[in-house]
């Protein structure tokens, strides 16, 4: 199996998780003289072996992302790379686009309203990170689809 095939599994189990949750919370509690819609025995199975499936399936890919490198990092380091730089981009982001709003001013008596950071070249950062983000994206999903999963 390809690295990110068991990578689809997992957010399909993840989503199976959620839905066995919801359905044991929808039958857990029936009226007197009533039977539930579901069997929550049959869904307590289910959920265990989600949920064993789940686990084999992290311990596999989080194995798999330690040993694997590209241009001298481990999986594990780009991926730390790329959620720290999602946050850092969004911030700057926010930060260019919170500085480059414009007050309206109907006279020139108003209060002028100015950006205290220099936005263009916030933005010009911005672009950068952007990009980095795309390739590094790029590099990862490249890998998952041409790696074996670990430990099969």
């Amino acid at each position: 199996m390809k690295l990110a095939e068991a990578l689809q599994e997992r957010a399909d189990l993840n989503i199976r998780i959620q839905q066995l949750r919801s359905r044991l919370e929808n039958n857990s509690v029936v009226q007197e003289g009533e039977k539930p819609a579901e069997n929550p025995d049959e869904l307590l199975r289910e959920l265990d072996e989600c949920l064993t499936r789940l686990q084999w399936l992290i311990s596999r890919i989080n194995l798999t992302n330690c040993n694997i490198s590209v241009n001298g990092q481990t999986l594990t380091e780009m991926i730390a790379r790329k959620d720290v730089l999602t946050l850092q981009l969004s911030i700057y982001r926010d930060l260019v686009n919170s500085s480059s709003r414009s007050a309206y001013r109907a006279r020139n008596t108003e209060i002028k309203i100015l950006p205290t950071v220099p936005v263009k070249e916030l933005q010009k950062q911005v672009d950068l990170m952007a990009k980095e983000l795309r390739l590094l994206d790029n590099a990862l999903q490249q890998t998952n689809w041409t790696t074996e999963l670990m430990g099969e």
